[in-house]
């Protein structure tokens, strides 16, 4: 069994002079969750915000905050961006040696705990912290900036995750490059989560943006269906986040 579909607006592709209107925006157009890109310029190319600005956009909405760590080291931050109202906290696999240890300092300060995958890390690399997990982020763009094309070769790779969570409730999320034009075959390889930034801060505001949302949304449910033609939209292969952030 699986939940519904959600969708996760990255605020990276947000018009940063007006940032609380634009939480305020998507939050009304349907987003599901906040996807906070956190960039450190040394893990990634790029340098985006920190645990100020999620601090100071947190009371803008009480939708789920979905904080992805791009920087390492990692450990000496979970704290802040548990403080600055962080739901999920997910950190990279490729960000440190010590994963698990990782995991059980977000578990420790009462967030839910996620790993992400770069395209080239291998799904064996979180096999051994699976239990730990409320997410399973997997990158399908090299990460560090966005607006960058969806790559392909991490539809497989989706697929035997899927089959690695089985029916642990953990949330299969996919990042990069997701559009209306590929969320069916992200859909159908096994997410149940899809970031997406450029596609739904597209427009003029309100309405623009909640079309993107619904459209992104109609698509990985047709997708999935498609894949399980006996699943309801509301059912799928394996149980999704925990009830918190569901």
């Amino acid at each position: 069994m699986t939940r519904e579909i959600l969708i996760a607006p990255s605020i990276l592709a947000a018009d940063f002079t007006r940032l609380g209107e634009e939480i305020a925006v998507i939050d009304a157009a349907g987003a599901d969750w906040i996807h906070c890109d956190v960039m450190d310029g040394h893990f990634v190319p790029n340098i985006s915000y920190g645990a100020d600005v999620i601090k100071a956009i947190r009371p803008l909405t009480k939708k789920v905050f979905d904080v992805h760590l791009m920087i390492a080291p990692v450990d000496p931050y979970l704290e802040a961006f548990a403080k600055a109202g962080a739901d999920i906290i997910t950190v990279h696999a490729e960000a440190g040696v010590h994963i698990d240890r990782s995991l059980q300092a977000i578990r420790a300060l009462g967030k839910q705990a996620g790993v992400s995958l770069c395209p080239g890390t291998p799904e064996s690399a979180i096999e051994y912290v699976l239990d730990a997990l409320d997410v399973v982020l997997v990158m399908t763009v090299n990460p560090g900036f966005g607006g960058q094309s969806f790559l392909p070769s991490q539809l497989e790779k989706i697929t035997r995750i899927r089959t690695m969570i089985g029916n642990r409730p953990i949330r299969l999320e996919v990042d990069g490059g997701i559009t209306r034009d590929n969320a069916a075959a992200v859909a159908a390889a096994g997410a149940d989560t899809l970031v997406a930034g450029s596609a739904v801060f597209r427009g003029k505001g309100g309405a623009d943006y909640a079309g993107n949302i619904a459209a992104i949304r109609i698509a990985a449910e047709a997708g999935r269906l498609a894949k399980f033609p006996s699943k309801s939209a509301a059912e799928a292969p394996a149980e999704g986040a925990r009830a918190s952030v569901a």
